[in-house]
């Protein structure tokens, strides 16, 4: 085993411990659960969709965006082939044997990004929701933390690329419910 999966299974295996904690069990398992297929994210966007008719379009081109970086992952998925983690139990069933990268991850970090393009309360909502969605793929014991950085990479670098895409439209410095966009999400 070289250093960089020595560290994956050690840091792995350091994180997995915290899922000893019946409330941190419960707590990743329903974000494990809330995440699969993208469907937390999904939900968001299409629900942003219909509260903020003013930006229905915008919401629902970051939600194509978000959805496109998911299918995104599970296609290096399947070229990549990674068996998920064998040295810890797991504790949630997936829906795939494949670990690398995490279409949790990259559905997370591509919502965080696109969502938080569209104004400062998405940009202090969903970062803070997918990395906690992050992290509890490594609490459940079914990804390798490069595992998830590469689907956080992949899922960011989506949002980023499609962030003046999904702005497209939008009245010029309005953010969620009509608040003032700051932040480096403008480019």
């Amino acid at each position: 085993m070289d250093d960089l999966d020595d560290m994956d299974h050690r840091i792995l295996s350091a994180l997995r411990a915290y899922g000893s904690d019946p409330r941190v069990a419960a707590a990743a398992r329903a974000l494990s659960w809330a995440g699969e297929h993208g469907a937390l994210w999904l939900a968001a966007g299409l629900a942003g969709a219909a509260v903020d008719g003013a930006r229905r379009g915008a919401w629902l081109r970051g939600t194509a965006l978000t959805a496109g970086a998911h299918l995104a992952s599970m296609g290096v998925k399947r070229i990549v082939r990674r068996p998920r983690p064998a040295h810890v139990e797991p504790l949630v069933r997936t829906a795939g044997r494949h670990s690398f990268p995490s279409s949790h991850a990259a559905s997370a970090a591509a919502a965080a990004v696109a969502y938080g393009a569209l104004g400062t309360l998405g940009a202090q909502v969903f970062p803070p929701l997918a990395v906690a969605m992050c992290l509890s793929r490594l609490v459940v014991g079914v990804h390798y933390p490069s595992d998830v950085a590469a689907g956080a990479a992949l899922g960011a670098l989506a949002g980023r690329m499609g962030a003046r895409w999904v702005r497209q439209g939008v009245p010029n410095g309005l953010g969620v419910s009509g608040c003032a966009v700051t932040g480096s999400a403008h480019d």
